[in-house]
């Protein structure tokens, strides 16, 4: 008779759905059809970008609000993932500007677009791909200031639950 081994540690499965998370998002990022966001339905689009960004917004505080409350379960993995739906957010809403108008210089591919948002996001400069319309300036500005409000409160929460957690690991050792 076998024995079936012990189910994996809570903290093993949260990273392993964060990265099932995050290759999904991927898989879909390169594969959905974009086509219908741009400036042919500038409704949808920037209904679209507004609604997943407010959701996104939402789920961060929502989290964020839990660390520090002490309710949240499995903050770091969870925070990763929104930071990283957030950069899916911004290179999809480039991807879909870049295609359809003459927004960016240089901006072709997905690829291009998601380099962009990450160059964006560490604010290392741009070079190769360069905003050129005011809407897509506009958006840059709008990154900008979400990874410095959001993004960045989500990382020092992060930070902290880490902390946290290692502090208490030594506590228990001791």
């Amino acid at each position: 008779m076998s024995e079936n081994p012990p189910p994996p540690p809570a903290d093993l499965r949260a990273w392993a759905w964060l990265l099932v998370g995050c290759t999904l998002l991927m898989v879909g990022y390169f594969t959905l059809p974009l086509e219908w966001f741009g400036d042919r339905r500038p409704v949808l689009s920037w209904s679209a970008f507004v609604g997943a960004l407010g959701g996104l917004s939402w789920l961060m505080l929502a989290e964020i609000v839990g660390v520090m409350r002490g309710t949240a379960k499995r903050p770091v993995p969870w925070l990763a993932f929104l930071i990283f739906l957030a950069v899916t957010i911004f290179s999809t809403t480039y991807y879909a500007m870049g295609s359809h108008k003459a927004e960016f210089a240089g901006l072709e591919t997905r690829l291009d677009a998601l380099y962009f948002t990450i160059v964006t996001l560490a604010t290392v400069g741009y070079g190769d791909i360069t905003p050129t319309g005011q809407t897509a300036r506009l958006i840059v500005v709008l990154q900008i200031g979400y990874n410095f409000v959001f993004l960045a409160a989500a990382a020092g929460t992060a930070s902290r639950a880490i902390r946290g957690n290692v502090e208490r690991r030594v506590r228990r050792q001791d």
